[in-house]
Formats: C-alpha cells, sequence, structure tokens
C-alpha cells in the first residue's frame, strides 16, 4: 500500500519461492509492503515492513563513453565520434566534455565551452603536422565520469581516413565436415590498411586447402574440404595509423562422433541379464551427444538386436538373456549430424558370476628357518565377487588337524611369513580363498617341510697374507668369510704347496685345531719358495680355497721398525672435553714390531680403547676430561731396534671452581668479595667470572655480575639486616666451571665499633664527700646507639682507677669521697 493509503493491494497470489518482485511502482513514492504464508488449509497471518521505502534509482556519474573513434583528419582539423556510457549512472547525460592534449604536453585542455550533446564533434583551427590525443567525458546531474580510454595519436595532415570493415558473415558460423566455407567482406580506410587473418590468435597461412584473397576493397578467407581441426576463433584485423578494426566469427565444423572409448565393462552378469558401462567418445564430434544406441547379438547368430536408442548415461541394462549363452554388445553413439562407428564388447556368457572363490594352486614354501617359514600361492578365481581374505593353515606331518596360523585377514598379499615353528619338526601348509559369499576350498597340501635353518657352505676366507717368517716358518693371516653359510665357522683348513710339486699339503689336519683366522705353518725348508691357501669349514663342508697372493720364500728377514704419523699426531693435539681422543699411526717392520702406549711414562688410563693391526696402531679415548691431557708416546720394537714418538694432548674443558672466595668490608647495603683464580682454567684463558647471591631465605640465586674480568666485586644494593649467601664461578670459551660458595650467610650491616671519648668534663658543685660533675656527648658513637656512660674516679697519686657507676645522662654526682 502506499504510505498515505490505507488499502492494501495485493501483488501476487502464485509466489512459491521466498522473494517476489514487485512491478508498476511509482518513482518518488514510499510503499509499505506485507507478506503471508498459505498452505492448504487456509492463510496465516502477514508480516509488515516496519519503514515506508520511497521507490527512486540510486544516482552516481556515469561510466566512461565508449568507442572514441576518429572519423576524418585534414591538415587543420580532426572528425570524432562516440558512443554513449553503458550505464548513465541513473540520471541522463546532461552534456560531453571532449579534451585534447598536445603531444610532449601534460595536461588535457577542453575543446569546446559550448555544451555539447552530440556525440560527434569536429575540432577546428588546428596546425599542421601537430600531433594530439583526444578522450571524452560524461555528465550527468552528479558530475563528470571517468573520461574515455584515449585515442591513439593523430598527426594534422590530409589524406587520413581511419579503416571501415563491412563483413558479409556472422558471429557464428556451423559448416558440416567435408564442405567449404568462406569468409568475406570489404574494408576500406586511408592510407591502405593491411589486412590480417588469425585463427584461435594465430596468423592463418596458405596452404592446399586454405586461400586468402585480398584486394584493395575485399577480403576473403576460404578453406576447402574442412575438417575438424578447422574449428576455431577466427579474427580479421584491418589496420592502417589511424587505427584498426576487427570482425570475428567462431566457425564449428561438425560431423558424426568418433566410436565409443571401450573396452565394455561388464559391472554385473546374471543369468538373464547384464549390466554394461563404457566411456564417451574422445570427440563428440563439435556437437553434444544426444544419445547411445546399444545392440545384443548371440554369439551362435548373426543378427543384431536393438536394445534401446534413448540412453543418454554411459551405461545400460541388457534384459531378456537366455542362461547359458554368449553374447556381444555393440554401442554407437549419436549427435545431431550422424552416428558413431560402433563399440564392440568382448563375449560374456549369461550366468550368475558370483560363487565362493577356486581353491588356490599347491602353495610354495620358501625362506624356511627354525621357527619360520614364508608360504607363497598364486590368486584363484574370485568367484565373481572380490577376494577379501586368505586363510593359511598348518599342521605336522604326523597330524591330521590343521591349524589356522593367524586370526588377522591376510589381504591383498599373496605370502605369509608363518610365526612360532618347532626347530626340527615337519610341517604342511595350505591356503584357501574368501569372499562375501563365504571360504572356498584349501588349497592342495604344500611339500613338507622341516623347520630348522639352512645351512651351505661358506665363502672363502677374505685376504689371506703372510705376515711373518722364519728360516722354518711362515705366520699367515686372513679375514673371515663375507657369507659364513647360516652356519656356524668350525675353523679353517691350511694347505702349502712347494713351488714346482703339484700336492697340496695340509699344514693343519682338522679344522678345529685352527679356529681363529690366522696360522703359523712349521716344518719348513729354509731357502724354498712355498704357496699357500686357506679354505673356511662349517658344517656344510668346506669353501673354496683362498689364496695368498705371492709365493713366500722361508728365510728369516728383519726391518727395523718404521713410524709413519698420522694427523692427530701432529707436537700438539687439542680436543675438546667430552669428545673424542684419536692418536693413530701407521707401522712397519718385521717382524712386525711390538706397540706399547704410555703417558706421562706411566700405562694409559684404562679407558683408553687401544687397537693394533698388522699395519698400524690407534688409541682412542671416549668422552675425554680434563685429566686425560699429558704427553702420550708411541713406542715400536722389534730385534731390529726401536722407535718413540710423543705429542702433547690438550683437553679443552669449563675452568674449575675458583679459590679462597673472602667477604669482607661488609656495610648495611654492600660487602666486597675477593677470590683467586682456578687451579685448573680448562685449557683455555679465562673470560670472565659470574657472581651470585641468594637470601638464606630464598631458593632462588640472583645474577650479581656475569661480566667481570677482576677476580674482585664490589656487591651493592643490598637489604639491610638480610643475611645472604654468594658464589663465584669462572668462565672460558667452552663453559661455565663449578660454583665456589661462601660457607656462612654474611649479614648486611654496618660494622660496630667503641664509641669517642666524652667531652667537656667538668664539675659544676664539689662537697666535702661527693662531687657533681657534667659532660657533652662524644663525636662517633661507633655505629650504634650509646647506652651509658661508665664513670670512674682515682685518688691523686694513686695507680688505679675505681668503678663508680654506669649512668645513662649527661650528669651524675660521685658520692662516698
Amino acid at each position: 500500500r502506499e504510505s498515505d493509503h490505507r488499502a492494501w493491494t495485493p501483488v501476487s497470489y502464485t509466489v512459491t519461492r521466498q522473494n517476489a518482485t514487485v512491478q508498476g511502482l511509482t518513482e518518488g513514492k514510499a510503499y509499505f509492503f506485507r507478506i503471508a504464508a498459505e498452505n492448504i488449509i487456509g492463510m496465516g497471518p502477514f508480516t509488515e515492513t516496519t519503514k515506508e521505502l520511497v521507490i527512486r534509482d540510486p544516482i552516481t556519474v556515469p561510466d566512461r563513453p565508449e568507442d572514441l573513434e576518429v572519423k576524418a583528419v585534414t591538415k587543420n582539423s580532426v572528425t570524432l565520434t562516440w558512443n554513449p556510457p553503458k550505464y548513465n549512472g541513473g540520471s541522463d547525460i546532461t552534456m560531453y566534455v571532449l579534451e585534447s592534449r598536445l603531444i610532449g604536453k601534460e595536461k588535457f585542455h577542453r575543446v569546446t565551452k559550448e555544451k555539447m550533446l552530440d556525440r560527434k564533434y569536429t575540432v577546428e583551427g588546428l596546425k599542421e603536422g601537430d600531433t594530439y590525443e583526444y578522450r571524452v567525458s560524461a555528465c550527468n546531474i552528479v558530475g563528470q565520469g571517468k573520461p574515455s580510454f584515449c585515442t591513439k595519436p593523430i598527426t594534422c595532415k590530409d589524406e587520413i581516413a581511419p579503416p571501415s570493415l563491412d563483413l558479409d558473415f556472422r558471429d557464428k558460423l556451423i559448416v558440416r565436415v567435408g564442405e567449404a566455407f568462406s569468409l568475406t567482406g570489404r574494408y576500406s580506410g586511408k592510407p591502405a590498411p593491411k589486412v590480417t587473418w588469425l585463427k584461435d590468435d594465430i596468423i592463418v597461412k596458405e596452404d592446399d586447402r586454405t586461400k586468402i584473397k585480398t584486394t584493395a576493397t575485399t577480403l576473403c578467407l576460404g578453406i576447402l574440404k574442412s575438417v575438424r581441426e578447422d574449428s576455431g576463433k577466427y579474427c580479421v584485423t584491418v589496420e592502417n595509423s589511424t587505427g584498426s578494426r576487427k570482425g570475428f566469427c567462431q566457425v564449428n565444423v561438425v560431423d558424426r562422433p568418433s566410436p565409443p572409448v571401450g573396452p565394455v565393462i561388464f559391472d554385473e552378469v546374471h543369468k538373464d541379464h547384464m549390466i554394461v558401462s563404457w566411456k564417451p567418445p574422445l570427440d563428440d564430434g563439435g556437437s553434444e551427444i544426444t544419445n547411445y544406441i546399444i545392440e545384443k547379438r548371440d554369439a551362435h547368430r548373426d543378427v543384431w538386436m536393438p536394445v534401446t536408442s534413448a540412453t543418454v548415461k554411459t551405461t545400460c541394462k541388457i534384459p531378456k538373456l537366455l542362461e547359458g549363452r554368449e553374447y556381444q554388445i555393440r554401442i554407437y553413439a549419436e549427435n545431431l549430424y550422424g552416428i558413431s562407428d560402433p563399440l564392440i564388447s568382448d563375449e560374456m556368457k549369461a550366468k550368475d558370476r558370483f560363487r565362493v572363490p577356486d581353491a588356490p594352486e599347491q602353495p610354495i614354501i620358501k625362506d624356511v628357518t627354525k621357527e619360520s617359514a614364508v608360504v607363497i600361492w598364486n590368486k584363484p578365481y574370485d568367484g565373481g565377487k572380490p577376494i577379501t581374505n586368505y586363510i593359511v593353515e598348518k599342521k605336522e606331518t604326523m597330524a591330521t588337524r590343521w591349524v589356522r596360523v593367524t586370526k588377522d585377514p591376510i589381504f591383498p598379499s599373496t605370502q605369509f611369513k608363518v610365526p612360532d615353528l618347532l626347530e626340527g619338526c615337519q610341517y604342511e601348509f595350505r591356503v584357501s580363498a574368501e569372499n562375501e559369499i563365504g571360504v572356498g576350498d584349501p588349497s592342495p597340501p604344500s611339500k613338507p617341510i622341516f623347520a630348522r635353518d639352512p645351512i651351505a657352505k661358506p665363502s672363502p676366507p677374505v685376504n689371506p697374507e703372510a705376515v711373518d717368517k722364519t728360516k722354518n716358518s711362515v705366520d699367515l693371516s686372513w679375514q673371515p668369510p663375507r657369507h659364513d653359510g647360516n652356519g656356524k665357522i668350525i675353523g679353517y683348513l691350511v694347505e702349502y704347496q712347494k713351488v714346482g710339486d703339484e700336492e697340496w699339503k695340509k699344514a693343519n689336519l682338522t679344522a678345529d685345531s685352527c679356529p681363529e683366522t690366522k696360522y703359523k705353518v712349521t716344518g719348513l725348508t729354509e731357502g724354498l719358495t712355498y704357496k699357500f691357501r686357506v679354505k673356511a669349514v662349517n658344517a656344510a663342508g668346506e669353501s673354496e680355497p683362498a689364496y695368498v697372493p705371492d709365493p713366500v720364500e722361508v728365510k728369516d728377514r728383519l726391518e727395523p721398525p718404521e713410524l709413519i704419523l698420522d694427523a692427530n699426531m701432529a707436537r700438539e693435539q687439542h680436543v675438546k672435553a667430552g669428545d673424542t681422543l684419536r692418536l693413530s699411526a701407521v707401522i712397519k717392520g718385521v717382524p712386525f714390531p711390538k706397540v706399547s702406549w704410555k703417558k706421562e711414562d706411566h700405562e694409559v688410563s684404562p679407558k683408553a680403547d687401544i687397537e693394533v693391526t698388522g699395519v698400524g696402531s690407534k688409541l682412542e679415548i671416549r668422552n675425554t676430561v680434563h685429566e686425560d691431557g699429558g704427553i702420550y708416546s708411541l713406542t715400536v720394537e722389534n730385534p731390529a731396534g726401536s722407535k718413540t714418538v710423543s705429542v702433547k694432548v690438550v683437553v679443552l674443558d669449563k675452568p674449575g671452581p675458583p679459590r679462597n672466595l673472602q667477604i669482607s668490608e661488609v656495610r648495611s647495603d654492600s660487602c666486597y668479595l675477593t677470590w683467586m683464580e682456578p687451579e685448573d682454567d680448562g685449557g683455555s684463558v679465562i673470560t670472565n667470572y659470574v657472581v651470585e647471591r641468594k637470601d638464606v631465605a630464598s631458593a632462588q640465586w640472583v645474577a650479581v655480575s656475569s661480566s667481570s674480568k677482576k677476580r674482585s666485586h664490589m656487591a651493592k644494593y643490598l637489604i639491610e639486616g638480610t643475611q645472604y649467601l654468594f658464589r663465584v664461578a669462572a668462565e672460558n670459551q667452552f663453559g661455565r666451571g663449578p660454583y665456589v660458595e661462601t660457607l656462612k650467610p654474611i649479614k648486611a650491616i654496618d660494622p660496630l665499633h667503641p664509641p669517642g671519648p666524652p667531652k667537656n668534663l667538668h664539675h659544676v658543685d664539689v662537697d666535702k664527700t661527693e662531687v657533681s660533675l657534667v659532660w657533652n656527648r662524644p663525636d662517633r658513637d661507633g655505629g650504634a646507639e650509646i647506652t651509658g656512660y661508665l664513670v670512674e674516679y682515682q685518688e691523686d697519686g694513686a695507680d688505679e682507677w675505681t668503678k663508680f657507676q654506669t649512668v645513662p645522662m649527661l650528669d651524675c654526682v660521685v658520692t662516698g669521697l
């Protein structure tokens, strides 16, 4: 209803949404609105708007004018046209403002002060050769809107006309495959415009099927025997120095679709129907697929029977099948322009597909150990429903009862490691498959296996070599084989052969007589040359032999010891506390020298790991502490001589605690701390000291100073009467050492001294047995309140003073004289 009327006017009785558009309102008038819901029983109560609504459009400045174009140029004038803005801001356009800017200047100037409403204007009185650019704005009752986009720079000279373009084709063109099509038109402009054809933003080039013909006034693009790839957005551009014009055409070359994409999937197969699915064609021919045509054929007949031609889905139910017969399905795709070639399925028998899975084939057993074995099987036919679990069972060969090896599901893996076998027992295994229908038959039992670790012959020993010799013996050494064959190495067989002989002789008869990786072959003849070889032996037998590379001549030889130092055996070795100290050297000499490590001429620490090999020695101390520092010496000695090298080891650590912490000059608010440097600076210069204090009633230490480089500190800002503990620690580049702490608390009070002497003592009255004395207070009270004055007297000529009494005041009467 209008706000000044009382009668309501119905707008609509049939609104079923939650919104409605009210039309026929008068601009500037105020209205109220109300709404009620209605069902089959009747109408409910109305809900009314709370405020009146005044009908008016919102008003803003206009948008920028469109399509500002130069229509004509002479040596002293320019003619321009433009189109109104897309939106006038809600108010009629009152005038247009045309502005120009001379190229090289910054500002735009209004061309005319006239009130322009025409959308065409000729700017006159220009200077030949000058270059301008123009823009135009629209005004309404609110004000002036944004200016249009500027024209290109325009130079005042005759014989210039912007391009014009008149096309003979529409925005869209549909062409059947194989047909020809052409895009033609007329154009003009001064100077003569350049014509360019683009397809999807790529320049069109002429070929056998593509022809481009351009005359002084006409243009043409023609394509013969079009193909699907000719579809696209074609653009012709006509451009000269004054501007350009473009024309567009969306060409769609259409054809029948390509075949649906296979294979045909049989989603469900039953005795009387099937459900099949497929994928849409890769190419819809440029037109949407309208439907699919599905046909079926009994595999033993030639006739195709229609199923449906009305489906647009890529799935279909094939009904009315005969159980046991095999069928083929073929599918066509259809659009407005034709029917595709067919997609033909494989043959499929109409029968219920679902049953329990078949029995797997006999399983294979691998990787048998004393307590486990791996059972491997092939996936059987799943009965039409996916297999969800495999059941693996075991039994001892002599038993009759099969036992499941695990209650957990086994899927999708087709192998399982069976645990918990008893060593030495003989087992068989079988496997069943399960789907949602049930559990299928078990496989045939596997071949029986014994639960024990497999043993093979070991590989040959590694790197056998002659490490020493005398005039009748040779010392051999080697490393264990890389593979022991899963059996313990019992020992080694050593054989030798005189050069020139064919027979190998045994140096030891049994492998257990040589359990270690070294052996001394004795009983050799001095001066002869021998070959040597070694075999490893386990319970499965002997390995292939490993040969000492070169023949050995049996004779005594001596070479004095020789030390080749590693980099960590320089004159001085620094190591950070907690890190590992490593000292090593390469050692040579025949016979191999005896190696001994010393520290300061004493045995090295028991925590040191010393390793001696046939080529050198290494000393290693893990988690070093400061005490591990010192001079280490390595001595090697054999009958031909000895050699010693030394290295100074410095273990860099946090410093020790400072010494002799003293507190002095205690005051009510400060005290003076002194200390001596630690006995041990940790091998690095002490950088600073950390001083902390603690109120005895508190658990928290408070930092007093953390950067003191001196061995003393004045602790200030103490609270009078409070008892304090102090502690000091030293720091170097490796950290903070332990604290040294004061033994007793220090109370923050000023020190007490005896007061000074009273001043100006004199008598004020004398009697025959008494004297009245007075005096003044002393200059200093010694740091505490004076509690009294001790009065003494002495008879003239005597040596001793006699105590009379202590009085609190500054006077006293001495009696009894």
